[in-house]
Formats: C-alpha cells, sequence, structure tokens
C-alpha cells in the first residue's frame, strides 16, 4: 500500500468514526429519497423508468450532500443547548 492509499484511508477511516450517525442519516435518507423520485416522477410527471431512475440518483445525491452539511451544523449547534 502506498503512502498515499494509506493517507487515505486513515482519512476515511476517521471521518467515518467522527461521523458515524449523520452518515448513516444521510445513506438511508437517499435511499428512499431514490425510491419515492422514481415512484413521483413515474407517477406524476409520465416519463419512463430510465428517466425517472437517472433524476431519481443525480437529485439526490445533491440534496445527501446538502443534508450531510445540515445535519453537521444542526448537531454543532443545538447539542450544545439539550
Amino acid at each position: 500500500m502506498t503512502e498515499f492509499t494509506h493517507g487515505i484511508l486513515t482519512a476515511s477511516k476517521s471521518i467515518y468514526q467522527n461521523n458515524k450517525g449523520s452518515i448513516l442519516r444521510t445513506i438511508i435518507y437517499t435511499i428512499g429519497h431514490f425510491a419515492i423520485a422514481i415512484t413521483v416522477l413515474m407517477l406524476i410527471a409520465n416519463v419512463s423508468f430510465v428517466i425517472a431512475l437517472t433524476d431519481a440518483i443525480v437529485e439526490p445525491l445533491a440534496n445527501a450532500v446538502w443534508y450531510f452539511i445540515l445535519d453537521k451544523v444542526w448537531t454543532a449547534k443545538y447539542k450544545k443547548k439539550f
């Protein structure tokens, strides 16, 4: 294993250890969002499964990043108050 690869692995483990709860909630939210987006697009917009799937993957990934940032800010701000 190269030093670069080892550094990435070490950093990834650190990020995971420090953010387990946020990462798990983000993953669960994102999976649910995929399913909901596909269903809604197919029923409401009457688009094909492939188009719905494409939109359902791209848009929630952007939302997942947003949610992760929101969750980190929220927990940092409010864990001191409660």
